[in-house]
């Protein structure tokens, strides 16, 4: 299980790191005309890397919310499984008490008829 839930967060992280392009685009666009005016290429592969970094540290983030969100959820259930089981598992407990003084009676009641 541990590494099925691995390969999500992994396939989630590539998922959200490639399905985001927007900085890699405004980093392109500010880098043209910055580039031109420089007359040099430095701009654009400072600008179209960061803007690059900015979208894969956003994905990675999104993704991490993600994870985090469903693993709350999944404690959560299993804390009110835990929950219900440990209710039943007490009224089980107070049956057989009930049926425990029910037998200390009766045997009480029992012993002293013989003697």
């Amino acid at each position: 299980m541990g590494g099925q839930e691995v390969k999500q967060l992994e396939d989630c992280t590539v998922a959200n790191a490639l399905g985001t392009w927007v900085f890699s685009v405004a980093g392109a666009l500010l880098a043209i005309p910055v580039g031109i005016k420089r007359k040099s290429l430095g701009p654009l592969v400072f600008f179209g890397t960061t803007g690059t970094m900015l979208d894969i540290i956003m994905g990675i983030t999104q993704c991490e919310r993600e994870h985090a969100e469903r693993q709350a959820k999944l404690s959560e259930a299993q804390n009110s499984t835990t929950n219900a089981s440990f209710s039943e598992t007490g009224a089980e407990l107070s049956s057989l008490s009930e049926t425990r003084a029910e037998y200390s009676s009766f045997s009480e009641t029992g012993s002293e008829s013989s003697t």
